[in-house]
């Protein structure tokens, strides 16, 4: 019984590879090789933003929680101030 360990999409990969020049191979690894660090790159250069901006008790970007709504439902910070007076009328 013969047990593949690879996953099917890097057969396909290989596979593809495969029948492709040296220096094309090269180049399309060397093109994954640099999209995984540069999205590795940017992941963490958020992260360090947001624990920056928590550090300095600057407002962060919060996802509405379930039953806000969307949009003009959810105004957070930047919703007008309410007023006692409009319960009077």
């Amino acid at each position: 019984m013969h047990v593949t360990l690879a996953s099917w999409k890097s057969e396909i990969f290989e596979a593809v590879l495969g029948f492709l020049p040296d220096w094309v191979q090269m180049t399309a690894l060397g093109l994954v090789v640099v999209a995984v660090l540069a999205t590795w790159a940017y992941k963490l250069k958020h992260k360090l933003a947001y624990r920056r901006a928590v550090r300095a008790g600057q407002p962060v970007h919060a996802a509405a929680q379930y039953g806000q709504g969307r949009g003009a439902d959810y105004l957070g910070v930047y919703a007008p101030p309410s007023r006692q007076d409009d319960a009077t009328t």
